[in-house]
């Protein structure tokens, strides 16, 4: 049975971060799996990871917002005899998977959607070509290094949860050590797109950043979070940090309303498990019509306005 070691991440308020929990349930699926959770005040975080892995252990040599040369450098120290390391594909999760590799010489399976133990060990599968295909990857020599993406994986704690202790332990030398000098949080929506119930997402069919006017009230007065399609993020209209898609973020909300997004297979990756889709569009050859669960066809600006009477109607 492979040995795995899940890097837990830990979220700006002190807690274990949602993939970080979802890839915990993954790696239990992949072998015999533990957990290190990096970060000199990571116990909250660190019993929490413990709801979903039989053993987590906490490294207090790093700071909990120390950088990826630093957390890679206990990570390395702490890979003996571990036949996978599985981290998020978070920003932070990406940069550690690469000094990693780096300190240690293992193969990085990147982005992964899904996971499986396979005869020789871990079959990870990845989305590629925006999305067009699906292929599976494997180490050549068994051992190495899996990102999983957000959202792929649904969350399963233990019935028991699992001990939580510290590590001790000499890290080996940080490559190219970089200090933090600063964290500054992106100004956006109250809700966030990763653990959003109910997104409302807009396109190109918006027509500009004063279209997501109309968006924002529909998000607002349905309690969910703003999404938006790249072809809105390119155009300047909404930060980066909203975008859904293959070169965005994947999300899983129960609700996502999409107001003038063509459904691209590009963005089509980042939200075809939401558990509902309802799409607004003028054109009915879109490709979202083929795969949303309703679909209104007509001006979107039309269509919101009125919704958005409606709710207030009902919440008044």
């Amino acid at each position: 049975m492979a040995t795995i070691l899940v890097v837990g991440e830990v979220g700006p308020d002190g807690a274990i971060t949602k993939l970080s929990t979802e890839i915990a349930t993954a790696a239990r699926s992949l072998g015999d799996a533990r957990g290190l959770v990096p970060g000199a005040s990571a116990d909250a975080a660190a019993r929490e990871l413990a709801d979903f892995l039989p053993a987590v252990e906490i490294e207090r040599g790093v700071a909990t917002d120390a950088s990826a040369s630093e957390v890679a450098a206990v990570v390395a120290s702490a890979i003996d005899g571990v036949d996978v390391v599985v981290l998020p594909a978070s920003p932070s999760g990406r940069d550690l998977a690469g000094v990693l590799s780096a300190l240690t010489g293992l193969g990085v399976l990147a982005n992964a959607v899904g996971v499986a133990s396979g005869d020789a060990g871990p079959v990870t599968t990845h989305s590629v070509f925006g999305g067009k295909l699906i292929t599976d990857g494997a180490f050549a020599g068994g051992r190495g290094i899996i990102t999983v993406r957000p959202n792929t994986v649904t969350a399963e704690p233990l019935g028991t949860p699992g001990t939580v202790t510290d590590r001790s332990g000499a890290p080996v030398r940080a490559i190219a050590p970089v200090r933090l000098v600063e964290r500054v949080a992106a100004e956006g929506a109250a809700v966030s797109i990763d653990d959003a119930r109910i997104i409302v997402s807009g396109g190109r069919g918006v027509g500009g950043p004063e279209g997501f006017g109309l968006v924002e009230e529909l998000a607002g007065l349905l309690g969910g979070a703003v999404g938006a399609s790249r072809a809105a993020v390119d155009s300047g209209w909404i930060p980066y940090s909203q975008q859904i898609g293959q070169t965005g973020k994947i999300v899983k909300p129960q609700l996502y309303l999409a107001l003038g997004i063509s459904g691209a297979i590009q963005h089509k990756v980042g939200m075809q498990t939401a558990g509902a889709i309802v799409a607004v569009n003028r054109d009915p050859d879109a490709p979202i019509v083929d795969f949303a669960d309703v679909v209104v066809i007509g001006d979107l600006f039309e269509v919101g306005r009125a919704l958005a009477d409606q709710l207030r109607a009902r919440s008044g």
